[in-house]
């Protein structure tokens, strides 16, 4: 465990969750300088001093247009962020995700876009029955659906097109994964797989925030170079990886999250979460403190 009483370390979240405490605890135990600081009261004007005083930021925004602009701006006032502007970027949209994760060379889901019902109907009737769409931006599982036929097709789409607005006017369709009821979160801090843990439901949509179930998962060595290489696609740092199993055993690289929750993980490992996360920060931090 590093002690480093010079290190100054901001943390941007605005609700303090289970794992806000975790990280703060974990950070008083190393005896670091940090302030949190809350992203609602902050205002910044291009080209001015900000948050300078820091040697690392840990950004714990639920909000990603809050995490996506401070990164931005952190960036230019050249205080490091874990994660990165490039991962927050990235991984905040399912598209550019699905798309870094294909141009690294990864297994990922069957996945198409269109940008009008119709097209999207094109390419659902091409792609076969059952598919999944998405929406671009969300976590949780949320406004997703499982597509199992035209019918349900045609009116998911007219629903999007008559609600309307930025989120439902880009059809990102995927195909359907027969998954064994479970799904793979993975968590990376850095260049190490922290755990991974199986997420079992009854339900298709495995997350633990709908209800599914942490369990232990073996550290698989296909687990492990697929999560660390699905970090490096979007931009490394501190990320969550989902994986799937396909009926035929292959895994899949279905998304990548940059600000993981993790209390329901803590079921299922014995990691210390918190503290493998604290101490990369620090690291980052000192690195970036021995450079200026």
């Amino acid at each position: 465990m590093p002690s480093c009483p010079t290190v100054k370390i901001g943390v941007l979240c605005s609700r303090v969750r289970v794992e806000e405490k975790m990280l703060f605890a974990a950070l008083r135990e190393r005896g670091v300088d940090y302030d949190r600081v809350d992203p609602r009261r902050l205002a910044f004007q291009l080209g001015g001093a900000g948050l300078e005083k820091y040697d690392a930021v840990l950004v714990r925004c639920l909000s990603h247009s809050r995490a996506y602009y401070l990164t931005r701006w952190l960036e230019g006032l050249g205080v490091p962020t874990v994660s990165p502007h490039r991962t927050v970027a990235t991984c905040g949209d399912k598209l550019l995700t699905s798309a870094a994760l294909q141009e690294a060379g990864l297994p990922i889901p069957r996945t198409a876009v269109a940008f009008t019902s119709e097209a999207a109907l094109e390419v659902i009737e091409r792609m076969g029955y059952p598919v999944v769409l998405k929406p671009l931006f969300g976590s949780w599982g949320r406004l997703l659906a499982r597509v199992n036929d035209r019918d349900a097709a045609e009116a998911i789409l007219e629903h999007k097109t008559t609600l309307g607005g930025y989120i439902h006017s880009v059809f990102y369709i995927q195909e359907y994964v027969d998954k064994p009821g479970r799904d793979i979160r993975a968590l990376v801090v850095g260049d190490e797989v922290v755990y991974a843990i199986y997420r079992r439901s009854a339900h298709w949509i495995t997350n633990t925030a709908r209800g599914g179930e942490p369990l232990p998962c073996p550290l698989t060595p296909e687990v492990v170079a697929l999560s660390l290489a699905a970090a490096e696609a979007v931009g490394g740092g501190i990320v969550a990886v989902d994986l799937l199993e396909t009926v035929d055993g292959r895994l899949l690289v279905n998304e990548v999250n940059h600000t993981p929750e993790f209390h329901g993980a803590m079921q299922a490992t014995d990691a210390d979460i918190a503290g493998k996360m604290v101490d990369y920060v620090l690291e980052v931090g000192q690195t970036f403190q021995s450079a200026t």
